[in-house]
């Protein structure tokens, strides 16, 4: 039986989340454009590698636009785009992002 008295601690390291990790990189670069790919790895806990595929496959649906600048890319968030699960049907990236920013 469960003790509702006794209060239990989360735990330090889940072993899910409640966004991907697709939804993570768009968040971290709505919140900084210019955020190397590097930075965007190790805050999301996933590989470069895994980034940039991310990155790609964002910007081959149209939720992302890289630039180049100098050595440097920048990053645009297109947020008119509706979310693609049938779940978050009728929402925009731009709903979601407004609410994590």
């Amino acid at each position: 039986m469960f003790d509702l008295a006794k209060k239990t601690e989360p735990p330090t390291t889940a072993p899910w989340t409640f966004f991907t990790n697709h939804a993570h990189v768009l968040v971290l670069l709505a919140r900084d454009p210019e955020l190397r790919l590097r930075d965007v790895a190790e805050r999301v806990e996933i590989t470069e590698r895994a980034v940039q595929r991310i990155v790609g496959e964002l910007a081959a649906g149209g939720y992302l636009q890289v630039e180049r600048i100098g050595r440097r890319n920048r990053y645009r968030i297109i947020d008119r785009h509706p979310l693609r699960h049938p779940v978050e049907a009728g929402t925009t990236l731009r709903e979601l992002l407004a609410l994590l920013k």
